[in-house]
């Protein structure tokens, strides 16, 4: 498997005192990204509140969302932990539940050294032979994985193919791409152009929630090296792209799909509700794009 294309890091919908998971609501959720066109979706990442779900709800998050994608789109499960022993069983988990690869985060908290990277992604590309999206966004872990570190993963760990590329430097995209070959992925929805232009693939989005239909066109046109239209879509789409981080994300994405009838919102703490001015901005970029009244 290659990664390439739009895909939506996709929101856990928790039922209305956020103490499980609403699967009806996945599905519906699902069956919205199918309809767009979306290549693939991303349960259990940053933006699915991975860290407050337990490893028993992760599991079966991961499952539930491959028999309801039932191959129609992809499954790129998130297997990511500070714990390297903990990657490796949520990693097992989604291989047995026919995920189609692995979102493997870098360990946060910890800040492991470069060695220490290498033999965490070492290890978890060991435990299954799924490919494998390193996940990169320093602004979230405390570690920057370095283009050099990239370089000796993917020569020390042929599963890793890919990297989710979220530390907001064009230029280190662009070492990446020249050092070795792997995969670029943007986890940074404005940079998503930019990074196309030198050459990453795709992007795993957060206004994908939201829109998946128009950021798929986005790629496409891309892709297709059309950047003229890839250009347009690209300012269509930014102030979503802006608005979705308002707040921490996923904050304002749940927001928004509950505003749009997708869901009723409901967040797990220490996530909570927006505030209210930001809320009001959130509403007038919906309605900008015809989205709510």
């Amino acid at each position: 498997m290659t990664f390439s294309g739009s895909y939506v890091a996709i929101v856990t919908p928790w039922n209305n005192d956020a103490t499980a998971i609403d699967f009806g609501a996945l599905k519906d959720l699902i069956e919205f990204h199918v309809a767009a066109g979306t290549d693939g979706i991303v349960p259990a990442g940053t933006t699915g509140e991975s860290a407050t779900l337990t490893h028993q709800e992760q599991n079966e998050l991961v499952r539930r969302a491959v028999e309801m994608a039932a191959g129609r789109v992809k499954v790129v499960a998130g297997a990511g932990s500070n714990s390297t022993a903990e990657s490796v069983a949520l990693a097992k988990a989604a291989k047995a539940s026919g995920a189609d690869g692995l979102l493997v985060i870098t360990p946060y908290y910890n800040r492991p050294t470069p060695e220490g990277l290498v033999r965490h992604f070492r290890a978890v590309g060991e435990a299954t032979d799924l490919p494998i999206m390193a996940y990169n966004v320093p602004s979230r872990t405390g570690t920057n994985l370095l283009p050099p570190t990239a370089a000796r993963i993917r020569k020390e760990a042929p599963t890793v193919v890919c990297v989710k590329e979220a530390s907001g430097s064009v230029d280190q995209t662009s070492q990446i791409l020249e050092m070795c070959d792997l995969e670029v992925m943007s986890g940074d929805d404005s940079l998503t152009l930019p990074l196309m232009a030198v050459g990453a693939k795709g992007v795993v989005s957060v206004a994908a929630n939201v829109m998946p239909a128009e950021v798929k066109r986005m790629v496409s046109a891309a892709l297709a090296g059309d950047f003229a239209a890839a250009r347009e879509w690209h300012y269509k789409l930014l102030p979503l792209m802006k608005a979705v981080f308002f707040e921490t994300n996923p904050i304002p994405s749940k927001t928004a799909l509950r505003m749009m009838g997708r869901g009723n919102g409901v967040l797990r703490l220490p996530m909570c509700p927006m505030l209210p001015e930001n809320e009001s901005k959130l509403r007038e970029v919906l309605a900008s794009y015809g989205l709510i009244r």
